[in-house]
């Protein structure tokens, strides 16, 4: 992820302080609300004359960043932070925002009762990576609030705390960049330690990012990594004519924001390969954040879900096992009994002291060998075994329900395990909000501990139903439900009677409805293509071919009590699909492709 860097910081005060996406200008505007959309983030919500801007400020380790955003949903985060905020800000007027110093991250955002009054309240972002914070100040310069509180243990050069005078981060010390130095001059300092181009620049001068030293070598025709004691005198030229280039847009606030293969740039430099038509700065902000944040936020979770349902899985076959074999020890209860009987109409052959009795089968005549408690007499022996045949046959009845409640529930998690697999990478926000569907529906379950978001969340996820959609060669609509709450409001709620329902027979995979109009009728290569998407959302989407079931939704019934996704049917008809001819149609339609397990990766083939 590309950290907001000062330049992307200078263009964005630079927009802000001359006028918002409308055009109207930014200050000074009201403080209406504030919200806080995370441990890391508020929305502040501004009115000007004519608009309703809102500003986001982020402290988060590796997205810290301000710029104007969308409103934010209603479900909000209420903590202490936004609270003081709340009680501080709220009714103020932003009068003024600019950096403490013009080559240090810290943005001052200035708030007064009126536009012309002098400030009483200043909102320090500090823009510094994993050290990012944001400090609410009085004017004073006492603390009041902190987005992350740093006490004199962690730091005693500068503990954050409310009680305490604010102090600005340390100034760096490295020389500033101006644009009145000469070249020999500038050359001179950047080859005395001959290093990677890019390397020096940055320990040469305050005010650049790793990115953009890099960017500005590109630009120069110039690989970053290139020793700067091999730089020919052209391209020492051309890389100053970048440097000037760089100071000058900083100077005069010319900035073009474009999105890069790498990232984004504000100085639309065409080495980096940006795209001329980004229309806004901010929409760009917001656009890369949002997707790089949902991205780690998608990977984490699903990491953490799988590694859960991993242990969840592995617990249950475990227990499995044990019920199995306690089921096998109770088969043998019949012949526990047999040994009583026998014992007992052959009383007579017993002598003190055996150990071991052969005698005949009432039905073969074979003989069979009872082994005895020499210390006991036949009688005694044949009891004992008429209670082990007592305890053999209530643990047989016990264990059985036991062992297929076990069986239900390892195949409704090996469902939820196919569906994390079949979510892959992060594309979109769809994948983000279904991946949320799934810790609901864990902890609706019981398998994961509720926080208190939960209920909120199920209902936020229901609202956003989007299931994956293809299109059938007939044009027909084909739905696959991304995880098991959509599989069953897929199969209960959206699937009309005319519909056909699909599903890979005996294994998890995801419900797949061809939607049709009334009247119409599904040709075979509709079915077959559901049928094909079945197979391919499916644990069996790396075999040549799966067997699919196919059935009216009429004939789909969910058992009392049962699991979400988990479904009987009958009148089923049975097609092969082949995950191969879907996996042409997902890529042609764009749906994530299914991870591959580690267990099938092309290296543990044999």
């Amino acid at each position: 992820m590309q950290p907001v860097d000062l330049t992307t910081l200078r263009a964005v005060l630079a927009d802000l302080k001359g006028a918002e996406a409308g055009g109207d200008p930014l200050l000074p505007a009201r403080v209406e609300w504030i919200q806080q959309t995370d441990l890391w983030t508020v929305v502040i919500g501004l009115r000007t004359l004519k608009a309703r801007p809102c500003l986001l400020l982020s402290w988060h380790p590796q997205a810290a960043r301000v710029h104007l955003c969308q409103a934010p949903p209603k479900e909000a985060e209420d903590l202490p932070f936004s609270q003081h905020l709340q009680r501080h800000l709220r009714g103020l007027a932003l009068t003024e925002l600019a950096l403490l110093d013009e080559w240090e991250r810290v943005i001052d955002f200035r708030f007064a009762p009126r536009p012309a009054d002098p400030p009483q309240r200043h909102l320090y972002l500090e823009v510094m990576g994993k050290y990012s914070n944001a400090i609410l100040v009085d004017e004073g310069g006492m603390i009041l609030a902190c987005g992350h509180g740093v006490s004199e243990r962690q730091s005693r050069v500068r503990p954050v705390q409310p009680g305490l005078l604010y102090e600005a981060p340390p100034a760096l010390s490295d020389p500033i960049p101006q644009r009145a130095e000469p070249f020999s001059q500038w050359q001179e300092r950047l080859a005395l330690i001959p290093g990677p181009i890019a390397q020096r620049l940055l320990r040469c001068y305050r005010g650049l990012s790793r990115h953009l030293a890099e960017a500005m070598c590109l630009q120069a025709g110039i690989p970053p990594q290139t020793p700067s004691n091999q730089l020919s005198p052209q391209e020492w030229q051309a890389l100053f004519f970048w440097w000037q280039d760089w100071l000058a847009r900083l100077e005069t606030a010319q900035f073009k924001p474009a999105l890069t293969p790498q990232g984004y740039t504000v100085l639309g430099w065409r080495g980096s390969g940006g795209d001329p038509s980004t229309p806004n700065l901010h929409q760009l902000l917001e656009a890369y954040y949002q997707a790089q944040l949902n991205r780690e936020r998608f990977e984490r979770e699903r990491q953490r879900l799988g590694q859960k349902l991993a242990a969840l899985l592995k617990k249950l076959r475990q227990r499995q096992e044990h019920f199995e074999r306690m089921l096998a020890d109770s088969a043998q209860a019949e012949a526990s009994k047999q040994a009583a009987d026998l014992l007992m109409a052959h009383l007579h052959l017993w002598r003190p002291g055996l150990s071991l009795m052969e005698l005949p089968d009432f039905f073969s005549g074979q003989m069979v060998k009872i082994p005895l408690d020499p210390e006991k007499n036949a009688v005694l022996n044949a009891q004992a075994y008429y209670r082990k045949h007592r305890k053999q046959k209530r643990a047989q009845e016990a264990v059985q329900p036991l062992l297929e409640a076990v069986a239900q529930e390892i195949r409704y998690l090996e469902q939820v395990e196919a569906t994390l697999q079949h979510l892959g990478t992060y594309r979109d926000p769809q994948d983000l909000a279904a991946l949320r569907e799934v810790e609901t529906e864990l902890i609706q379950q019981g398998y994961l501990e509720s926080p208190s978001r939960a209920e909120g969340s199920r209902r936020a996820s229901s609202a956003s139903f989007n299931p994956y959609r293809f299109t059938s060669p007939s044009g027909f609509s084909i739905w696959v439900g991304r995880n098991n709450w959509q599989n069953d409001r897929l199969t209960f709620r959206v699937a009309q009677d005319q519909d056909w329902w699909f599903h890979a027979q005996e294994i998890p995979g995801s419900h797949v409805l061809l939607r049709l109009p009334p009247g119409a009728v599904a040709e075979s290569e509709d079915l077959q293509a559901a049928a094909d998407l079945a197979a391919y959302f499916s644990r069996g989407r790396f075999s040549d071919q799966v067997p699919v079931v196919y059935t009216r939704p009429k004939c789909v019934f969910k058992p009392k009590g049962s699991p979400p996704g988990m479904v009987v049917y009958q009148q089923e008809q049975v097609l092969w699909g082949r995950p191969s001819r879907a996996q042409l149609l997902v890529e042609k339609e764009g749906a994530p492709k299914p991870e591959v397990p580690a267990e099938l990766q092309p290296s543990t083939w044999g």
